[in-house]
């Protein structure tokens, strides 16, 4: 596993410098819905109640999502925020992880974590035709549908970049897509007091916090982020979650 995450890293360090300049949400000016929207129009009853019991229109809420996964950092991860008490989103690569860990998957969702799709292969989805689009979003939803029960209802465009095609076709898989507000460019380093840094100086109500647990120093670096926000008053919950009592919408874009 060591080197599917070196792999993906030069790709992923060349997209960062691209994206520098433009908002920490992706590359390009794309209409985003903020989650106080999303909780201004609630969903029915029944569907918002799945999301527990946390209401962000009250709490100081933020999100943890972790890209790339699962990988051999991924149980300790776990480990972590079983131990702490935090739910995450992790949005899951197939080739590659999806394949060699399908128990992670599996753990993740038994322990109540949101699992969804960041492609099968990490191709761009707006370099591609919309028929790869449609494979490289389907695949991974079959296989964590078939792993764990539950088909996805998110997806994180690889690079953040997506464009009308993209929101087309997940409208017809019926995904929504979520951005970020928070990034430690966990990417470009192994210093774990350097990424918990980042994402403190970011952090804010409503957030939604992107890490990778493919790089070793992601994971070392989430004990003291949950411990330090949490002194901060923030309660951490899924991107469902964030949104609720409204719902993530497809075709929809979330940030």
């Amino acid at each position: 596993m060591k080197n599917t995450g070196a792999g993906l890293r030069p790709a992923v360090v060349s997209a960062a410098a691209a994206c520098l300049a433009l908002a920490l949400a992706g590359c390009g000016g794309v209409d985003t819905t903020h989650p106080s929207a999303a909780r201004d129009r609630p969903a029915a009853t029944a569907q918002a109640a799945r999301f527990g019991a946390v209401d962000c229109r009250e709490a100081k809420c933020i999100a943890l999502t972790f890209d790339a996964g699962p990988s051999e950092n991924s149980a300790r991860l776990l480990d972590i925020l079983k131990e702490k008490q935090v739910p995450a989103t992790f949005f899951l690569l197939g080739q590659r992880h999806i394949e060699k860990y399908p128990e992670l998957v599996r753990r993740m969702a038994a322990e109540g974590h949101e699992v969804a799709s960041h492609t099968w292969d990490h191709k761009i989805l707006t370099q591609i035709t919309p028929k790869e689009i449609r494979e490289e979003l389907q695949r991974p939803n079959d296989e964590i549908e078939r792993l764990t029960g539950r088909r996805p209802t998110l997806m994180r465009p690889p690079q953040g970049r997506t464009d009308e095609t993209v929101h087309e076709i997940c409208r017809e898989l019926g995904l929504s897509e979520v951005l970020w507000t928070v990034t430690a460019k966990d990417y470009t380093t192994t210093d774990s007091a350097l990424i918990q840094r980042r994402v403190l100086d970011q952090a804010d109500r409503d957030g939604i916090i992107l890490l990778h647990d493919i790089y070793d120093g992601t994971v070392p670096a989430v004990p003291g982020i949950i411990d330090a926000l949490k002194e901060r008053g923030y309660v951490f919950v899924t991107v469902p979650q964030l949104l609720a009592p409204g719902k993530a919408e497809p075709g929809e874009v979330y940030r």
